[in-house]
C-alpha cells in the first residue's frame, strides 16, 4: 500500500492533548485528521491538562480516536506502577506494586502476576503501548526522578533484567507492547531533566547497558526511549535524545538493535531550554528516533504536534532530513502497529 509522505510524517509524531471528550473542534481531532498524527499519549497530570476520570470515559475516549484515524494509532500511557501510574485508585483503578518494590521481593513469578494485572487493564482499554518498564540501575539512591520515586528495579543488573524480562513477557500475553526507558542508563545521576541539562559523564559507566543488551539478545524489546542526558565520552555536545553517536552509533550499529525509538517528552527542560523545536527534530530524526514525543499538544496558542509534523515535512523537503530517515522511521512504525493490529497491511 502506498502511504503520502504527510501520512508518513504523521505518523512520526506522539503527542498528549487536552481533555476528556472527543470533539471535532477538539485539537487533538484537527491533528489526527488533518495532519495523520499517528501516536497519542494519555496522562491524567492537571498540569499537562489530562484525560483520565474513570475506566468507562477513558475507553469511550480512546475508542473515539482510533474511528478518527486511517492507520490504527499507537495509544500511549506511563503505566510503571506505584507513584508512576496514569491510571491512579483515585480514577476508581487498582493499587499497583512499585518498581522498588517488586525488585526488594525478587520474584519473577509475582512480578509477572502484577505487571498482567496492568497489561489486562490496558487492553480492555485500549491502550496498546506501555512506556514502562524502566532498566535504569537505581546507582544513586537520591536520584530525584527515579530511584526517589521507586521507579528502578535494583542497582544490580541481573536484577533489573529479570524483572524487566517478566513485565515485558507479561504485557505480551495481553498484545501490550512496552518500552524500555532510558537509554543509555539515567540511574546514577544527581538532577533531573525534566528541570534542565544533565551531565551523566563522571558517573555514567557500561554496566548500565547490561539490561539492554540481555533483553535484545532474547529477542524482547518493542521500542526504546533515550535519555536527556550527556556522556561526554561518547558524545561532547548533545544528550543521548539528539545524538547520533548514541542512537545510530551505540544502540543500532554496535549493539544491533533496529527496532522503534521514541523521544522523551521534547518539552522537558533538558530539550526546550536548549534548542528550538526545529534543531531538536532535525538533531533528533537524524540521530535515529522514530517518533517525536510531545506531553502537551498546545502551548503559548501554539499547536505544538502540528508545528512538529509541519517542520519535519519542512526539513524533509530542504533536504536536511534525508527522505530515506523518513522511510526507515516509517517502516519500523508500521512494523510495530502490525503487531498489535494484524488487520494493518504492510
Amino acid at each position: 500500500m502506498e502511504y503520502s509522505l504527510e501520512e508518513k510524517i504523521g505518523q512520526m509524531v506522539m503527542s498528549g492533548f487536552a481533555g476528556y471528550e472527543l470533539h471535532e473542534n477538539t485539537t487533538v481531532f484537527k491533528a489526527i485528521k488533518k495532519y495523520h498524527l499517528g501516536n497519542v499519549w494519555l496522562t491524567d497530570s492537571p498540569a499537562k491538562e489530562g484525560n483520565i476520570k474513570s475506566a468507562d470515559q477513558l475507553k469511550t475516549l480512546i475508542d473515539g480516536l482510533n474511528t478518527m484515524s486511517g492507520l490504527p494509532l499507537l495509544v500511549a500511557i506511563d503505566a510503571e506502577g506505584g507513584r508512576v501510574i496514569r491510571l491512579k485508585e483515585e480514577y476508581g483503578f487498582p493499587a499497583t506494586f512499585s518498581a522498588e518494590r517488586i525488585g526488594r521481593m525478587d520474584n519473577p513469578k509475582q512480578t509477572f502476576a502484577e505487571a498482567q494485572k496492568i497489561a489486562i487493564l490496558l487492553r480492555s482499554l485500549g491502550i496498546n503501548i506501555n512506556l514502562a518498564p524502566v532498566v535504569d540501575l537505581a546507582i544513586n539512591p537520591h536520584n530525584p526522578s527515579l530511584a526517589n520515586k521507586e521507579r528502578c528495579f535494583s542497582d544490580q543488573p541481573e536484577i533489573v533484567y529479570k524483572h524487566a524480562r517478566a513485565v515485558i513477557e507479561a504485557h505480551h500475553t495481553q498484545g501490550v507492547l512496552c518500552c524500555l526507558k532510558h537509554f543509555p542508563g539515567h540511574g546514577s545521576t544527581a538532577e533531573d531533566s525534566h528541570l534542565g541539562f544533565v551531565d551523566a559523564s563522571k558517573t555514567w559507566s557500561r554496566t548500565e547497558l547490561e539490561p539492554y543488551i540481555r533483553l535484545l539478545k532474547d529477542s524482547l524489546v518493542d521500542a526504546i526511549i533515550p535519555a536527556h542526558i550527556l556522556i561526554n565520552q561518547m558524545e561532547p555536545v548533545h544528550p543521548a535524545t539528539l545524538s547520533g553517536n548514541i542512537i545510530n552509533g551505540l544502540l543500532r550499529a554496535e549493539m544491533g538493535y533496529d527496532g522503534l525509538v521514541i523521544s522523551d517528552d521534547l518539552l522537558m527542560g533538558a530539550i526546550r531550554q536548549n534548542y528550538s523545536q526545529t534543531e531538536a527534530i532535525e538533531l533528533a530524526v537524524n540521530a535515529g528516533v522514530d517518533i517525536l514525543l510531545y506531553s502537551k499538544m498546545e502551548q503559548d496558542g501554539v499547536n505544538i504536534a502540528i508545528e512538529a509534523i509541519k517542520k519535519l515535512k519542512y526539513l524533509c523537503e530542504k533536504g536536511r532530513i534525508p527522505s530515506e530517515r523518513i522511510e526507515q522511521s516509517f517502516r519500523r512504525i508500521l512494523r510495530l502497529k502490525r503487531r498489535v493490529n494484524q488487520k494493518l497491511l504492510l
